[in-house]
């Protein structure tokens, strides 16, 4: 199975200028954790979650009206359409991270989720694999 055939397609991206709490409200609005961040060609130039509006922008004292780039992760793991989705797990789990965007040709078509994958029964073990790659505690910095 191709990652083509669990991705979500409606998705909502950000600009790099769009600020923190127009993304957090699209978050809140669509019960959703994660926005690509795309430039004006809608290619990913960073991903934003719902865990870095907190630790990197409350905690860093950041205005709700600074950009959204000052706390998106700027390094974007990403997979392709035509990626089977075991291919998708594995980077998941090697990256620890819930979610890929999809990127065909420079650009973003869709997103997949850890969550996609386990609702696939065929799929259980290596998305419950993934979890527990991605879900390995780290050190704690103290």
């Amino acid at each position: 199975m191709k990652v083509r055939d669990l991705m979500t397609t409606n998705i909502t991206a950000a600009n790099p200028n769009t600020p923190i709490n127009e993304v957090a409200r699209t978050m809140k609005e669509l019960n959703i954790g994660v926005v690509p961040v795309c430039d004006d060609s809608n290619r990913p130039v960073g991903i934003v979650t719902d865990r870095d509006i907190v630790v990197r922008g409350l905690t860093s004292n950041m205005a709700s009206t600074d950009p959204i780039n000052k706390v998106m992760s700027t390094h974007v793991i990403s997979a392709t359409p035509d990626m089977h989705v075991h291919e998708a797990v594995r980077l998941m789990g090697e990256n620890q991270i819930r979610r890929l965007p999809v990127v065909e040709n420079g650009r973003i078509v869709g997103i997949v989720a850890i969550g996609d994958l386990a609702v696939t029964n065929i799929y259980e073990d290596d998305a419950g694999q993934a979890l527990s790659e991605i879900s390995t505690p780290s050190r704690p910095m103290m």
